[in-house]
């Protein structure tokens, strides 16, 4: 236990050090005071070691009823409800499910006849399976919203380099994930709203909004892992016939093993249907022109492996750099 308790210290340091500064100055202060206080990180250690990251452990606290205050107040918190944190965290998983994604995931999509079934990899509660019904604000390109009006989701994006940009005609939508959440249950919805860092604005209002489109019309969402080619396969058969297969994979690559990953690579090589991806664009050799950070910055948006445009992994930007060229259009 003592090593355990030493290693969830290095890993709140390290979160505390690096990745929280600048995002979150509340997380920055528990992590911090974890990687202090002895008491705290050994019970944080009773969690199992992929389930006890600071975003996840802080989320489940938050939604549990953790103070949004200062160190002590927190840990004085945690110590009360040691037990309950322990077996909330010990089921939970990182599921972050951001709809603004759907502003990077479009000019792939417009590139696309319809009628489209999208199947998304790591679909969390599925989300971002709704890009037809939601609204765009692009700065620099156009406006876009559902036939049906406005929608209560209101998408900002920063796009340059003249991307195509059309509302896409889905008929059919489904997700594959370990543990899909349910838009409709309280539980989940709160969940997804303690995943949101202290201090970014609109987020949790944006996924709570996109959360009521799910659950008006909830996809088919199914428990399983998508590197297994039998669950992919399973999940793509499900789809009507006469239309394009999509299967999407924003952000999810980089946390599914290496081995998986290139399970799932091979296996979508196979699939009749289009792959649209974001991902880091050193993360996986699938690419049908070459990538590199240098060039294309944080992530790529590509569809079937060809790069078309540097975007924000969490949908705030787009640089298209694609057309029917590239597309062999």
């Amino acid at each position: 236990m003592e090593s355990d308790a030493a290693a969830v210290a290095e890993r709140y340091d390290r979160f505390a050090r690096v990745e929280a500064p600048g995002r979150s100055a509340l997380y920055a202060e528990w992590a911090a005071g974890v990687a202090s206080d002895p008491e705290t990180a050994a019970i944080l250690a009773r969690i199992a070691p992929t389930r006890r990251q600071p975003p996840l452990v802080f989320a489940v606290t938050r939604m549990l009823g953790a103070p949004e205050a200062g160190y002590r107040a927190w840990a004085a918190w945690l110590a009360e409800h040691a037990d309950a944190v322990v077996a909330e965290a010990s089921r939970r998983r990182l599921q972050t499910n951001e709809p603004q994604r759907c502003a990077a995931l479009l000019p792939a999509l417009s590139t696309l006849d319809g009628p489209l079934a999208l199947l998304e990899l790591g679909a969390s509660a599925g989300l971002c399976l709704y890009p037809d019904r939601y609204s765009y604000r692009y700065r620099g390109g156009p406006s876009l919203d559902p036939a049906a009006g406005p929608s209560s989701v209101v998408l900002e994006c920063d796009v340059s380099g003249d991307p195509p940009l059309r509302l896409p005609d889905v008929v059919w939508r489904a997700g594959v994930d370990l543990d899909p959440l349910d838009a409709a249950d309280p539980r989940d919805r709160a969940f997804l709203a303690s995943l949101v860092w202290p201090g970014e604005t609109g987020r949790v209002e944006r996924i709570q909004a996109a959360l009521d489109i799910v659950a008006a019309e909830p996809p088919a969402m199914i428990a399983g892992d998508a590197s297994d080619p039998a669950v992919l396969q399973a999940a793509a058969a499900r789809a009507p016939r006469g239309v394009t297969l999509v299967v999407t994979t924003p952000g999810v690559l980089p946390h599914i093993p290496r081995a998986g990953r290139e399970r799932l690579l091979a296996a979508l090589r196979e699939l009749d249907a289009v792959w649209i991806s974001i991902d880091p664009p050193g993360l996986h050799d699938a690419w049908r022109t070459p990538v590199s950070a240098e060039s294309w910055g944080g992530f790529v948006l590509g569809r079937d492996g060809v790069p078309l445009a540097a975007v924000d992994p969490l949908g705030a930007s787009v640089e298209w750099r694609g057309g029917e060229a590239v597309l062999g259009r």
